[in-house]
């Protein structure tokens, strides 16, 4: 058996001899059967090992295999070692790169904290000598890796491939891993897709116009575009909804969102009312609004919709739903028996996201609200204009005054929060409603969504014109096209609408781009008997 002592003298002949190390090849062999003897031993063995690797590529195949037995070692110390020399294998070896990220790679399920830190740095060693190799192991480990491996081999880049020095990622590296991406997105739960999208987007690459199209086309691949929408199937809602998401920020004046809103006009927003959801919170099932939700995210990609085919059909869609949500007012003989109970309640969010999409597609198609061409279509949105104006014109009064000399702490409040976004709500609605009552009406108006950050460049107008942001002033009908009021005698006029009492919306709130504790639901089912949760994973 190989002791400290033999080791140390063929290490003494290899270091004498130094460019001519690989002459004494039976020395290195000797070495070699250090990781059968003790602790001492196979510390020894592994530096040396890896020291003079280079030298003796005849040799490799053996000393691989040899260090990596030391990596399965039971002692946690010697596999410390042996993690910690593999790295030394490839200096002047770049051909071994991609065989031992894979395995340093399987070496990540490790539960010592210690030595699971120093797989990551062998990891980052070896991606700064070989970007494309070591990922190459990676990903061979996330694309065949058991799910513990998979799971933290893709926390790991997500983590720490955006630490990388950016000449590190050539042109090449990053198309590789582009590549191998779309391989893995082929099956892959909703957490995992997120994180690839933050990896992609970390590619200097794709932060160019052409690398945020080819961002778009990926999550389209995900998105199941080409697929009825079924909105009684949770795991087809969710997998809409994060796709959106991940994708919303990508769009621009030249990079458009027509394909996902022409799916969601075609196919989700006829059957919006059917989608349900809830979350879990403190161990109990709690009702989430997904149909605010999902509005929001249409409201937000149709800025960006770009041109596309049957304008005026998806408009009328928009349409549709809109004045679902817009109540006609109470007919004369119904106000005097009319009550707080029986007046409509008003969804302003809802009202908001539907109004400033059909504000941005209407202009494409101003025939669908022309008088000539659909009299009686103006006639009927002008009235339930009108009587929306009146419920949100008195509602931004109330808070106004709710707001009026508070400042600082006080409106940090969680009440005065949901005050402060109703405000904009019913601000933007107002300002969408002066536009589209004007006769013919008009596309002019810019308004930012209540709940993007402020700040956010409002949509660019149509027209220079837009740039003015009317005032909460009352609506005022032109000549010809006031509807008849009430003959005096006859009862009180048609009431003005009531806003609803308590807090405004308790779902108009900052949208982030997440879903908070999410639902709980995968995208799919890779392997077909593992659930979401634990150590198991549903992938799409």
């Amino acid at each position: 058996m190989v002791t400290v002592e033999v080791l140390y003298k063929y290490f003494g002949v290899l270091a004498d001899a130094k460019e001519k190390a690989g002459e004494h090849e039976a020395e290195y062999l000797a070495i070699l059967e250090g990781v059968k003897g003790g602790a001492s031993e196979k510390r020894l063995a592994s530096q040396f090992i890896a020291r003079f690797f280079k030298y003796f590529p005849n040799s490799a195949e053996k000393a691989l295999d040899a260090q990596f037995d030391l990596c399965e070692d039971d002692d946690v110390n010697i596999r410390k070692q042996a993690i910690k020399d593999l790295p030394s294998l490839c200096r002047g070896a770049l051909e071994h790169v991609p065989k031992i990220s894979n395995v340093l790679t399987q070496l990540l399920q490790s539960d010592d904290n210690t030595e699971l830190s120093l797989v990551q740095c062998s990891l980052i060693t070896l991606l700064k000598m070989d970007p494309k190799g070591t990922l190459g192991g990676v990903f061979t480990q996330i694309l065949q890796g058991e799910d513990i491996i998979r799971e933290r081999a893709i926390k790991f880049l997500k983590s720490k491939i955006v630490t990388l020095d950016d000449e590190l990622w050539t042109k090449d590296v990053e198309d590789f891993v582009i590549t191998e991406t779309r391989k893995v997105l082929q099956d892959v739960t909703g957490d995992e897709f997120m994180a690839f999208m933050k990896i992609l987007s970390c590619l200097k690459s794709m932060k160019t116009m052409q690398g945020r199209q080819q961002m778009v086309e990926i999550v389209a691949e995900q998105a199941d575009l080409d697929k009825e929408f079924d909105a009684s199937d949770p795991d087809v809602v969710d997998r809409l909804i994060q796709c959106v998401k991940q994708v919303v920020p990508l769009f621009s004046k030249n990079v458009h969102s027509t394909r996902f809103f022409i799916y969601m006009c075609d196919n989700v927003l006829p059957v919006l009312h059917e989608v349900t959801g809830s979350e879990e919170e403190d161990g109990q099932q709690v009702a989430v609004d997904v149909q605010l939700e999902i509005l929001k995210l249409f409201a937000e990609m149709s800025e960006h919709s770009g041109q596309f085919e049957k304008v005026e059909e998806r408009a009328t869609a928009i349409y549709n739903r809109l004045i679902e949500f817009m109540p006609l007012p109470p007919s004369e003989d119904n106000v005097e028996n009319s009550d707080s109970s029986t007046e409509p309640k008003l969804l302003f969010s809802h009202v908001e996201c539907l109004m400033y999409a059909f504000h941005q597609v209407a202009g494409k198609c101003p025939d669908i609200l022309a008088a000539e061409k659909n009299a009686e279509r103006l006639k009927d949105f002008r009235l339930r204009l009108q009587y929306l104006a009146r419920g949100v014109q008195l509602y931004i009064k109330q808070l106004r005054m709710a707001l009026q000399g508070k400042s600082g702490e006080a409106l940090k409040t969680e009440e005065n929060k949901i005050k402060i976004v109703a405000l904009r709500t019913t601000n933007n609605i107002n300002t969408l409603i002066k536009d589209l009552f004007r006769n013919p009406p008009s596309y002019k108006a810019m308004v930012n969504l209540s709940f993007k950050p402020l700040g956010t460049k409002p949509s660019a107008p149509s027209d220079s014109a837009a740039g003015k942001r009317p005032g909460i002033t009352p609506i005022t009908f032109q000549s010809g096209d006031e509807p008849s009021k009430p003959k005096k005698g006859r009862g009180t006029e048609v009431p003005i609408y009531s806003p609803p009492a308590g807090k405004f919306s308790e779902k108009a709130g900052q949208f982030t781009g997440t879903r908070g504790r999410g639902r709980g639901r995968g995208f799919g089912n890779r392997g077909g008997n593992r659930g979401w949760g634990g150590r198991g994973y549903r992938r799409f």
